[in-house]
Formats: C-alpha cells, sequence, structure tokens
C-alpha cells in the first residue's frame, strides 16, 4: 500500500503548531506614521485586554507623555521601576532589561522599538532588548513610527546634516516569525 505524502495546508499546519509550542516569545508591534496617533494608547488598551483574559502584564517601559488619557491608561497595569543611568552629569531612566527577564512576565510593554539606550546599558538598540525578551520566551508589545522604520520615506531626513540616532534594521522584523502589526489611526 502507498503512504500518502501530506499536502502542503498539512505541512503548514504542523509547522504552526510546532511554532506555537516553542519557548520563543510573540512580537507585536504597534506601528503608526506619526507621533500622538495614538500607538502607545492603544498598545496600552490591548494590555488591559490581555490582562482581562487571564494574561499576566507588566509595563517595562512606558515612554510618559504629556496626555493625560494615555497616562490615565497605566493604572491598573503593573509597571517595572525603570533603571537609572549617569550620562553626562544626568540620571536617564531607561528599561531595565535585568530586571524584566527576572520577573518574566507572560507579556511585557516596552515602548518605542528604534530607541537608542543609553551608555552602559547592556544593549545599544531597544530593539535587541526585545529580541533578548523574545529568545526568553517573553511575548512584548512595542511600538513604531514609520519615519523612524523606514527614514528613505521622510524628505527631510535627506537633507544635508540630518543625524538621527533612533532607528533599527528592518532585518530585526524578518526572524521575528511571530509578529503581527496593528497600524493606528487614532489622533488623540
Amino acid at each position: 500500500m502507498e503512504t500518502q505524502r501530506p499536502s502542503p495546508e498539512e505541512l503548514l499546519y504542523h509547522i504552526h503548531q510546532q511554532q506555537d509550542q516553542s519557548t520563543h516569545g510573540k512580537l507585536k508591534i504597534f506601528f503608526g506614521y506619526a507621533a500622538g496617533v495614538g500607538k502607545t494608547y492603544t498598545m496600552l488598551e490591548a494590555a488591559h485586554q490581555a490582562q482581562k483574559e487571564g494574561r499576566d502584564v507588566v509595563v517595562g517601559y512606558v515612554e510618559r507623555h504629556v496626555r493625560p488619557e494615555t497616562l490615565a491608561l497605566l493604572d491598573g497595569l503593573e509597571q517595572m521601576p525603570c533603571k537609572e543611568v549617569p550620562y553626562k552629569g544626568v540620571m536617564l531612566k531607561e528599561f531595565d532589561l535585568d530586571e524584566a527577564l527576572a520577573r518574566k512576565p507572560q507579556l511585557i510593554l516596552v515602548d518605542e522599538l528604534a530607541h537608542s539606550n543609553a551608555p552602559g546599558c547592556r544593549h545599544a538598540k531597544r530593539y535587541q532588548d526585545v529580541e533578548e525578551l523574545l529568545r526568553a520566551g517573553i511575548d512584548v508589545y512595542t511600538q513604531l513610527t514609520s519615519s523612524i522604520w523606514n527614514p528613505s520615506m521622510i524628505w527631510w531626513r535627506r537633507l544635508p546634516g540630518y543625524r538621527s540616532a533612533n532607528g533599527f534594521p528592518t532585518a530585526f522584523l524578518i526572524p521575528q516569525t511571530r509578529w503581527s502589526w496593528w497600524i493606528s489611526n487614532r489622533r488623540i
């Protein structure tokens, strides 16, 4: 009797099942075209929903903008303290990767994916912190502004003398086989 080979759909189904059982965390990026369109706000709303569903949710780092509606969404969510890093005579507040790995929540919020960390942090860029969290099996919600991801689309970034310390390689997204996008169009 001849054995039947699995169809491509069956193979894909089994691959997805194996990925779901792996220890690698999931990445969800809240994507928007500019500052103030609601990326962080929507990320916090999604965190509250995940918490209602019984997930262990922690705010690892959220940029505290002067937006009362956004700040109010921090209420009811566990917040990790920031790591203070001395830099040129001032203390900067950074995401505390070691604390996050020790706490090991099911889901952690880490704002500003393209952020450049202060000297003295383990990694130069925040996306590298996120990679380490994902490898540790922690799901991550983060946000990204399109002009930072693809600066060639923004004409003023091509002006002579313009420099930006923030950004990250597009290749970061390629190995993240379990990521999803949320595109923000909310105006706050």
